[in-house]
This record gives structure tokens, C-alpha cells and sequence, in this order.
């Protein structure tokens, strides 16, 4: 009779013991010869040496599924004890899995042309109207290449534009004051990773949301780098931004043209880097529209509106 410590290295504790612990009863029901005690992401196990081998063996096998589907099912605990291969479907099409194992992908031939750009630069301008998935995705392209290890970090950045309110009138610490600016991009990661593990992520810096003043005189590394919102920095502060690329690390620019909340008389940096550098060897460019906006119907239709008055306007405006 042994003793011996598993540790669940890569998943949520809470989803790979199930609703009320019925996944760890199960294996417990299916490994007779063991006394499994599970406390936090440790399982302490005695008994049988040869099935103590079998269940290290076959929890790894869970552990790879539940960290790569965030989720884990009395079924797929059936189906892999018994050395069957559990495939879901269309799952080569999928980017990563929600918190609630719900399939993650393109949904538009322009989100499919950032997947696939993804794939082939090491940074890539996606640009478009509120709505058309190109933050939503460009997170889900991170998250995925945190999962398969190809990077060590993912860091997310906004730059901060006052709107009404200095910064320095809002309540609270500099975090509480900045997290306003950050929240869509709090959401987007809430939606993929399971909360106990985003919150281990963002205590070990392994997942860093950041104003753009703080990436200055940083070097990123082994890291998938997302700027969202870039139609609000400013030529000096896009140009700072795109310096700190490092070794093994793929930058992502996100922002609408459209939407530029500067003070008048100031350049757009996404405007200029876009000109500056379109015939940059290595460097994507993927250009939404309205066709590709997968939130509520409305969203199309009021983009669409906004998009009739301005070349209304513009029109007038050439008369005059």
C-alpha cells in the first residue's frame, strides 16, 4: 500500500469535480482499491500501487480534456477510463471552449481571415465597427495559444481616454480607477477561462490587463499582446506601443476608425500606422464591415444609420 499526491495543475478544481463533487464520486466509485480525498487541487490518494498507476494515469488524460473544453461530464469520465477518444464536433473549426464548454469560432468570412492571419503574421491590425468580434476574437486566439503553451503571458491594454470625468475625480486606487477603461476585456476572458483560474492567471502575472501608459520601456516576450481600442491613441503612443514587441511574442491592434474619441486637431495612431505601415512585410491587415457584427440585430441597423448620416453629411459638405 502507497501514498501519493496528485496535483491538478491546469484546470479548475470546481469544474473537474463536478456539480456537488459528482465527477470525483464517480472516480472514486470506479478505483474500489483507493482512498481519494480531494482538497483544493490536490488528491490525496492510498491504496493499491498498480491502480494508484492506472488513476495518475487516467487523471491526467481528465485533466487535458477539462483544460482544453472547460468542462468535464460524467460521460467523458466513462469514455476516457474505458480508452475511448472523445472528439466533440466541428471541434477543428473551434478556437477554444467557454467557461460553460460552449464551442468558441469564426463566425464571419472576416473573422475566419483573422484566424487565419493569426496563423501566419506576427501582428495583425483588425479593424471595424463596434460589434463585428474583433476584440472577442482576438482574445480567444490568446487564450488558445496560452492553452497549447505556445506563449507564457497574454497582456491586454486600452489606452485610458477621458470621457467627462478626469481620472483623478474618480473614486478610489489607480486600479479602481482604471478598471472601467478595462471591463470589456475583463468579460471577454470571464467567458474562457474558469474564475478561480483567471484570478491564480492575474495574481502570477501570467494574464496582465494594462493601461498603455504602463507598457512603456517594457520589452514583451513569449506573449500575445492585444490593443484594444487603438483608434484613441495618439501617433507617439501607437508607435511606443508597437517597440515593445519582443521575442516569440504576436501583437494584435483592434480598433474602429470610426470611433475616434481624441480632442480635436489630434491624430488617430491606428489612422497613421495603418498608412505607415501597410506595405510592412509580416504585418496582417483584416478590415470588418457591418456584415460581420454578431451582436444583437439592432447593432447592425444602428451602424448602418450612423453610416448613412455621415456620408450625408459628407456629401453636403462637397456641395457647399
Amino acid at each position: 500500500m502507497i501514498e501519493k499526491h496528485i496535483i491538478l495543475e491546469d484546470v479548475d478544481p470546481v469544474v473537474f469535480y463536478g456539480v456537488n463533487n459528482v465527477n470525483i464520486q464517480m472516480v472514486k466509485a470506479l478505483y474500489p482499491k483507493l482512498r481519494i480525498v480531494a482538497r483544493g487541487n490536490v488528491l490525496h490518494v492510498i491504496g493499491d500501487e498498480l491502480e494508484m498507476c492506472a488513476l495518475e494515469e487516467n487523471v491526467e488524460k481528465l485533466q487535458k480534456h477539462c483544460h482544453k473544453y472547460n468542462s468535464l461530464t460524467e460521460e467523458d469520465i466513462l469514455h476516457i477510463l474505458r480508452g475511448e477518444r472523445v472528439s466533440k464536433e466541428g471541434s477543428d473549426k473551434v478556437v477554444v471552449y467557454s467557461v460553460t464548454g460552449k464551442p468558441i469560432s469564426a463566425r464571419s468570412e472576416n473573422q475566419h481571415k483573422l484566424v487565419a492571419a493569426y496563423q501566419e503574421n506576427d501582428m495583425i491590425f483588425a479593424t471595424g465597427p463596434a460589434g463585428s468580434g474583433k476584440t472577442y476574437m482576438s482574445i480567444a486566439l490568446a487564450v488558445r495559444s496560452l492553452k497549447n503553451k505556445e506563449i507564457r503571458k497574454i497582456i491586454l491594454s486600452r489606452p485610458a481616454v477621458e470621457a467627462g470625468e478626469k481620472l483623478g475625480f474618480l473614486p478610489g486606487d489607480m486600479r479602481d480607477k482604471i478598471d472601467p477603461y478595462l471591463q470589456p476585456l475583463y468579460d471577454a476572458l470571464e467567458d474562457m477561462i474558469p474564475a478561480q483560474k483567471l484570478r491564480e492567471m492575474m495574481e502570477q502575472n501570467i494574464i496582465q490587463i494594462a493601461p498603455l501608459a504602463f507598457m512603456r520601456g517594457r520589452t514583451l516576450n513569449d506573449a500575445v499582446v492585444i490593443l484594444d481600442e487603438a483608434q484613441n491613441t495618439t501617433v507617439a503612443q501607437i508607435k511606443m506601443f508597437l517597440t515593445r514587441m519582443g521575442n516569440n511574442t504576436k501583437m494584435i491592434i483592434t480598433g474602429d476608425c470610426s470611433q475616434v474619441d481624441l480632442p480635436r486637431g489630434v491624430r488617430s495612431g491606428l489612422t497613421d500606422a495603418l498608412e505607415t505601415l501597410s506595405d510592412v512585410k509580416g504585418i496582417g491587415f483584416i478590415h470588418m464591415d457591418k456584415k460581420d457584427i454578431v451582436r444583437h440585430k439592432l447593432v447592425s441597423r444602428i451602424v448602418e444609420a450612423y453610416d448613412k448620416k455621415n456620408k450625408e453629411k459628407e456629401e453636403l459638405r462637397k456641395t457647399e
